[in-house]
């Protein structure tokens, strides 16, 4: 294999590379989302070798973290994961905003694309009921964001872009 096509090899596969970033408050929740984004993004050609992982410590910490993944270079895109539930401290939609307008900017500032699974619902309590919801909840928003990333990173490919 000559320097021309092994260079070829490490830019393929970088482009294929795919960071998920995940908040850790109501860990047990998130987590359905990342296992069933691999799950997922698995059936759709995508291995577990092409994804690095990382845990933040909350939703807020997420758009610095997707950004310098981003800036590295390393990734075809970014996908975030958290739950943002109006626990008292914030106020709920402030938190919400600042971590999804965060997420915009750096996928437009980047042109990294950034998938989002930060899930912001208006009311959440920690009773078995809304539980059970959001932990099923948490295993369709992964499907949706592996069909995403994988739609999301095959179309920005084939955009003719300039020099």
């Amino acid at each position: 294999m000559n320097q021309h096509q092994t260079q070829a090899r490490t830019d393929n596969r970088s482009a294929r590379r795919i960071a998920f970033v995940q908040a850790c408050w109501h860990k047990d929740i998130v987590d359905r989302c990342r296992v069933s984004f691999a799950v997922e993004i698995a059936k759709l050609g995508v291995g577990e070798e092409d994804i690095d992982y990382f845990e933040v410590p909350g939703s807020l910490e997420i758009p610095l973290h997707a950004q310098l993944l981003a800036e590295s270079g390393r990734y075809a895109a970014i996908v975030a994961a958290g739950f943002i539930v109006n626990g008292g401290v914030y106020r709920h939609e402030f938190v919400a905003e600042a971590v999804i307008s965060g997420l915009m900017r750096v996928q437009l500032d980047t042109k990294v694309p950034v998938i989002s699974a930060v899930l912001t619902p208006q009311n959440f309590h920690e009773h078995d009921e809304h539980k059970k919801f959001f932990l099923d909840h948490f295993v369709v928003k992964g499907a949706e964001a592996a069909a995403a990333c994988a739609a999301t990173v095959d179309k920005v490919a084939r955009l003719p872009l300039a020099s």
